[in-house]
């Protein structure tokens, strides 16, 4: 691995690191106080943050579902997709683990680290044929806006708004309903540390949101490319 690679896969780390520890840590420990708008922006303030700090280095995916829409643009080759992935599931481990920690030594028992979920005593309590049509829906409109506004030099420069604001107003939305993954990092750590009903539900979490880029892609390659655009 040479010394790019290596910084793309650490960019990709930290940055995950970051929107995890943020948004899940406002939802975990301030989000009585904060209510969902306030949590919704957390996630998407830091996904701003980040994409103006390591987006030059990586291109700032932060998300296994951004990273398999790139290789499926052709904008990341096979072995870069599994580092990315690699990287950003660790670092969505890692800040999961802090939160943990941080939560643990309050003396109270760890029950929240938000994670996602659906059925009964989970937000309004969809079920879980309904949380993954849900969690397709949303990371549909995510990554179809991200390949939009990178699509072209003159959106790209925004990019980094526009992405960091739609990740918030899909968070509004599903936050009552799912949690809002739209991101497999954001679910594995919460989920791996909490153990117990969290990780028996986050095989919807780690599938629907690859789901939703896929469906992403494919609508965005008709869409765009039928206005005599080049992918």
């Amino acid at each position: 691995m040479n010394g790019r690679t290596w910084r793309k896969y650490a960019a990709e780390c930290v940055g995950t690191f970051v929107l995890v520890l943020f948004g899940c840590g406002s939802s975990a420990t301030a989000g009585g106080d904060l209510g969902n708008l306030g949590v919704a922006c957390a996630f998407g303030l830091s996904l701003i943050a980040m994409t103006y700090v390591i987006g030059p280095v990586s291109g700032c995916h932060v998300n296994p579902a951004v990273s398999l829409a790139m290789f499926l643009q052709g904008k990341l080759n096979g072995r870069d997709l599994g580092g990315y992935i690699g990287a950003q599931l660790s670092g969505g481990i890692l800040a999961s683990g802090l939160l943990y920690a941080i939560i643990e030594s309050t003396g109270k028992a760890v029950t929240d680290l938000g994670q996602n979920g659906y059925g009964p005593g989970y937000g309004i309590g969809i079920t879980a044929s309904m949380a993954i049509i849900v969690e397709i829906v949303l990371t549909f409109v995510f990554v179809y806006t991200l390949l939009g506004v990178t699509a072209t030099e003159a959106t790209a420069k925004l990019a980094g708004v526009v992405i960091g604001l739609t990740l918030a107003f899909v968070h509004i939305l599903g936050i009552g309903l799912t949690g809002t993954s739209v991101n497999p990092a954001r679910s594995l750590g919460p989920a791996l540390w909490l153990g117990g009903e969290a990780f028996h539900e986050l095989w919807v979490f780690m599938l629907a949101p690859l789901i939703g880029s896929v469906v992403a892609v494919w609508v965005f390659r008709r869409l765009y490319t039928s206005r005599g655009n080049k992918r």
